[in-house]
Order: C-alpha cells, then sequence, then structure tokens
C-alpha cells in the first residue's frame, strides 16, 4: 500500500510542508528511514536524526523549527507521538481489510453468519456456528459446533475454539489460541490410576477482549470458564477451567491460573505469576513478575515474592536475603570467638 503525503496530512489533520506527491509504503524508526518510508519525530533525544534520515515522510509536532536543512518532506501535526499512532491503527485497519470466504472452507448446513465476514482459506465451521458482521476468522481456524462469535471479533490463523464457545463483540484472538479445550480434571481410583471427569461446561469471553498468540483457556466441569468485559491476555498464558477473570484486567505472558479461581477488576498480572486454585483475587491488586499467589487476596493489595507477601516487604526482606551469606560469615565468625573466649 502506497500513501501521498497530502494523503497522510489528510488522515491526520495535518499540513505538508515540502513535497506533497512523494510516497511511501513502509513504517520505520527515524534512524532507520530510507526512500519510500514513513517515519515520526516526538522525542528531542532523536532530533539529531532528522537531518540524516532518508525517511521520504516524516510527522513533526507543529512547533519544531529546523536548524539546517533537512530532505525527508514534514508533515505537521498538533502532537507527532499521537498521530503517529493514529496512523499505525489505520494502516492496520487497511492491512486487515478482508472479506469474502476463500475456497476450499467447511461450513456447515446448520452454521450462519453475518454480512462482510472474512473467512479464510481451511477454516471450519461446525454445526449451528453463528458468526456476527464484519467477523474475520483467518486460515486454518476451527469454529466447533454451537460456538457464538459476535460482531466485528477478529480469530487469526490456526485458533482452535471448541464446541460451546461464546465469543463477544470486538475481540481479537491471535494465532494458535485454543478456547474451550477440556479443563484437567482427573479422579484417582484405589488401583493408582487417574479417571477423566467429564468437562461439559463452556467458555464465555465478553466484549473487547484481546487473547495472545498460544493462550489456553479451559472449558469448565460445569458452568463457565468467564473473561470478563476489557480484558487483555498476553501471549502463552494457561487459564483452567471454571476460572474468572473480572472486567479490565491485564494480564502478561506465561502465567498460569488454576482452576476456580476468581480474579477481580483491573488487575495488573506480571509474566510468569503462578495463581492456585479456589481462590479469591480482589479488584485492582497488583502482582509483580514470577510471583506465587497461593492465598486469597484483598482489593488493591500488591504483592511480590513467592509465595507472594505485600510488594513493600519482599523489597525490605529482599535487602536481608541478597546479604545474607555475608552475615552468615559474621555469625561463623562471632560464634569462633566465643568458643575461644570460653
Amino acid at each position: 500500500m502506497k500513501f501521498k503525503a497530502s494523503q497522510i496530512a489528510e488522515i491526520l489533520e495535518g499540513t505538508v510542508e515540502g513535497n506533497p506527491d512523494v510516497e511511501v509504503f513502509e513504517l520505520t524508526k527515524i534512524e532507520e528511514g530510507k526512500e519510500g518510508s514513513l517515519t515520526f519525530l516526538s522525542n528531542p533525544k532523536y532530533t539529531s536524526y532528522i537531518y540524516s534520515t532518508e525517511a521520504s515522510v516524516t510527522i513533526v509536532d507543529d512547533g519544531f523549527e529546523k536548524e539546517k536543512p533537512i530532505t525527508t518532506t514534514l508533515v505537521r501535526v498538533k502532537d507527532a507521538y499521537k498521530a503517529f499512532s493514529t496512523l499505525l491503527d489505520y494502516y492496520n485497519q487497511v492491512k486487515l481489510r478482508k472479506s469474502g470466504i476463500e475456497s476450499p472452507v467447511y461450513i456447515s448446513e446448520s452454521a450462519t453468519y453475518g454480512e462482510n465476514i472474512y473467512l479464510g482459506a481451511f477454516s471450519y465451521l461446525g454445526e449451528n456456528v453463528q458468526i456476527g458482521d464484519n467477523v474475520k476468522i483467518y486460515p486454518y481456524s476451527y469454529i466447533g459446533d454451537n460456538s457464538k462469535i459476535a460482531d466485528n471479533t477478529t480469530i487469526f490463523a490456526g485458533v482452535k475454539i471448541y464446541s460451546e464457545t461464546t465469543i463477544g463483540n470486538n475481540c481479537t484472538i491471535h494465532g494458535g489460541a485454543i478456547i474451550g479445550a477440556d479443563g484437567f480434571g482427573f479422579s484417582p481410583n484405589e488401583k493408582g490410576e487417574y479417571s477423566k471427569v467429564p468437562q461439559i461446561g463452556n467458555v464465555i469471553i465478553e466484549d473487547k477482549v484481546d487473547i495472545g498468540s498460544g493462550t489456553t483457556i479451559d472449558r469448565a466441569t460445569l458452568g463457565s470458564t468467564i473473561i470478563r468485559k476489557g480484558v487483555k491476555l498476553d501471549n502463552q498464558i494457561q487459564i483452567a477451567h471454571n476460572v474468572e477473570i473480572g472486567e479490565n484486567t491485564v494480564i502478561a505472558a506465561q502465567t498460569g491460573i488454576a482452576g476456580s479461581t476468581k480474579i477481580g477488576k483491573n488487575c495488573i498480572i506480571g509474566g510468569q505469576v503462578g495463581i492456585v486454585g479456589h481462590i479469591t483475587i480482589g479488584d485492582r491488586v497488583r502482582i509483580q513478575a514470577q510471583s506465587g499467589i497461593n492465598r486469597n487476596v484483598k482489593d488493591g493489595e500488591t504483592l511480590q515474592g513467592s509465595p507472594a507477601i505485600k510488594y513493600a516487604d519482599y523489597s525490605k526482606s529482599f535487602i536481608h536475603f541478597k546479604n545474607l551469606p555475608k552475615n552468615i560469615d559474621l555469625l561463623y565468625q562471632l560464634e569462633k570467638k566465643i568458643n575461644k573466649n570460653g
């Protein structure tokens, strides 16, 4: 896709200084700019690069003043950083503006779908699947029987959505995610063997949820595993059966949440956090990376460590912990002196 400087200025409600007809077809950092690329300058630390960049077009603040000649065409806007973010979003929308049904695909006779959908090659829609308007399902995706996907949701390549799953409006699920696989339910018998406990619940994902690549969300044993409105999940997260995650909570990569745990609203959970099952975590909780949570957590707590303790207590304890070898040596020396003096 190519855009002229004048088109970019129109999208961003800016003004052109230079050649309005110069075209760009890729986005780059200002220090890596080359002919045909678009970049931006918002951080004063990078100002020197605007005089050497080979980018064809550079977005700058209205107040930017040149100290020497430049070759790049400028698009002046109120806020260069926000404008570039707006342009990234616009570019992404154009890039992902797909529609139609490719071939081959499988659509069961009982499946229904709305207007302006995109269904990529080798996708599968099972029995009684319901797809809303403006939904995009990329190639090699599987939508199991009786699942529902609401309007404006995007399912990227290779996603597997098991039966009875419900997905809301304006969601994004990235490649390789698996939604609705069986929860980890097994019962031991007297022989030491394990029998599978049937997992007959489902997964409910509400509106405006983002799910990263390789993340898995297990179906409930009974009832539903629920991901509430506005939740953002990073890559490679494990969410077990009957977990519930509250609105606008964000969770970083490689976190694992065991079964039947309830997490509140507006929580921030770092990477590689482990959370045991059957506990309740309140609203607005902050959990630092690599922490282990083995108890109920009250609203507003900030935790770190494994087992996790209050962040302030952890910080104080860490000072002593890192000095422990030195302190042990001091104790040995004192012990020798005491023994020597009888």
